[in-house]
């Protein structure tokens, strides 16, 4: 299974809508987005324009939870809120995904799951922590760093970061 890996979006509609018309058109079938969507607007445009399902963790500049969270149980059926620490079972592959470093580095150490993503610092990022694979997609807002997102196949391991500027 395709997935797409965003973080950070900051409420850039533009950079959201781009990213979500290519992640559609390669037939991605599901998004995890690693904190800091901001508004709840936002939240509610990924699920108009993403059929598939939204997994979402919560970051530090995500200050509305309460109505993120009411759009996604009234709304935004699509959408499912794991609160600070997302956990996945695609297949064979376990998946993590928060928005700090320093949760996904110790997650990654405790070794269950197979790839840990993050975000938060805006940097793109991979490295190995033992068996785990540890990866920050970087960012969809243009903030500090060019805005970028993840591409995962959950059959292959194939993983591949997409820079939204060269799309």
């Amino acid at each position: 299974m395709k997935i797409a890996i965003v973080s950070d979006s900051h409420d850039n509609l533009p950079n959201i809508e781009k990213t979500l018309t290519f992640i559609t058109n390669e037939h991605v079938e599901t998004l995890i987005h690693c904190g800091d969507v901001c508004a709840p607007g936002t939240l509610k445009f990924f699920s108009d324009h993403f059929a598939g399902p939204i997994h979402l963790c919560f970051g530090n500049v995500d200050g509305d939870k309460y109505n993120m969270a009411r759009l996604a149980y009234e709304e935004c059926k699509n959408v499912k809120i794991h609160g600070d620490i997302g956990e996945l079972q695609i297949g064979e592959m376990r998946i993590a995904f928060v928005h700090y470093p320093y949760m996904a580095k110790a997650l990654a150490a405790e070794a269950a799951h197979d790839i840990v993503f993050y975000g938060h610092n805006h940097k793109p990022w991979e490295e190995m922590v033992g068996s785990t694979k540890l990866v920050n997609p970087g960012n969809l807002a243009n903030i500090f760093y060019q805005p970028t997102f993840a591409l995962y196949d959950t059959e292959t391991g194939a993983l591949a970061l997409k820079m939204l500027n060269t799309l």
